[in-house]
């Protein structure tokens, strides 16, 4: 049993592992050495581990991936290729896996995220903001390589021109880092990884995740390619687009069938299921037993970047909540619309009622036109 006041201490401590004791105390309106004295109760009733205020509870989600900052221009009239354009700009937290991390959070579970990022003013805005979205980060890794950046050209519809993706540091992620988080990562309910990865790190993280539901996220063409020898039985789902599918299977798929045909080559290796991003049309989930097409939901498009991360973690939030996949990837439709509808890469106001109230009503619209 807890005192309130190691309550309040752990409640604190959930939402931000990285408090210091001074900043408990300030929170607290007590003093230092008494928050010592509370934290060493704590210690001693195993629920905090060791240092560093590591709470012990099982995670529900883990991201093991990218963090960076995006770096954002987006022209105010349609793009004029090799020339100054009009805009304005932006600087956010970024990274697939940090992202799906951040919306996994705002979703409401609880999420850890396996990553790393730069001893400098960009790491510490990124480490800053990702805790204030309710991310967990004791497990990212601090380095003397530059924080990644993510620098992306949007046109005026809101459509990515190019992008350009700084990401020396996610290189650090390899097997000897992924294996200082093996308790947390084999205690995970569900867990994803990003394409950033090395080929050492997933095969490491896959070994180490023995039967945890694991979601690659494929992440580009070319990753997706350098990592499709590494994808077996113990992937319990890819999510890739129809590229990204071609790379992962080295078969074409430019029409349905062909489509159908890679996907099978997967499920050939043990992976159960395959969710293929379609775009426009919306998605095809593929398992063992059945395929379905799922239809995406009408949306203003104000920006691209981050839709298929916030698809990616609505569809974690219903598997963790022990919905099915088809459910799961309808959920992910949802929040795929909201987030392209949003000038955010992740939209701080994202919430399951939010998500549930635009598939209830693209539902209805579909029902009754």
């Amino acid at each position: 049993m807890l005192t309130s006041r190691e309550q309040q201490i752990v409640d604190l401590l959930r939402r931000d592992p990285l408090m210091s004791a001074e900043a408990l105390a300030g929170a607290l309106g007590t003093t230092r050495a008494s928050v010592n004295v509370h934290v060493s109760n704590l210690g001693k009733k195993g629920v905090i581990l060791g240092r560093g205020y590591v709470l012990a509870e099982s995670p529900a989600a883990v991201v093991v991936g990218g963090s960076n900052i995006d770096l954002k221009a987006r022209s105010r009239a349609p793009a004029t290729p090799h020339t100054s354009n009009p805009g304005h700009g932006s600087m956010t937290p970024g990274g697939v896996g940090r992202n799906i991390a951040e919306n996994l959070a705002r979703l409401g579970d609880r999420v850890h995220l396996v990553s790393v990022v730069g001893r400098d003013p960009l790491g510490e805005t990124l480490l800053s903001q990702t805790v204030a979205a309710g991310v967990r980060v004791e497990h990212v890794t601090r380095t003397e390589r530059p924080t990644g950046t993510y620098t992306a050209v949007l046109d005026a519809d809101g459509e990515l021109l190019v992008a350009i993706a700084d990401m020396e540091a996610i290189s650090e992620i390899g097997p000897e880092l992924v294996g200082s988080s093996r308790d947390l990562i084999a205690s995970a309910e569900v867990l994803v990884l990003d394409g950033n990865l090395s080929r050492e790190a997933l095969e490491h993280t896959l070994d180490l995740a023995a039967g945890v539901r694991t979601i690659f996220e494929p992440v580009s063409v070319p990753k997706a390619a350098g990592l499709r020898d590494a994808l077996d039985d113990r992937v319990y789902a890819v999510t890739p687009n129809r590229d990204e599918l071609t790379a992962l299977t080295d078969l074409p798929t430019r029409t349905d069938r062909q489509v159908r045909r890679a996907v099978s080559s997967l499920h050939d290796r043990g992976i159960e299921l395959v969710w293929v991003r379609l775009g426009d049309r919306g998605s095809l989930l593929a398992t063992t037993e059945e395929t379905i097409e799922i239809p995406a939901l009408p949306a203003r498009v104000e920006e691209v970047t981050g839709a298929g991360d916030a698809m990616l973690a609505a569809f974690c939030h219903v598997l963790l909540a022990g919905g099915t996949p088809q459910h799961a990837a309808r959920f992910g439709h949802a929040a795929a619309a909201l987030t392209v509808a949003s000038p955010h890469t992740v939209r701080p106001d994202l919430t399951p009622r939010l998500v549930q109230d635009a598939l209830d009503a693209a539902t209805d619209l579909r029902e009754n036109p």
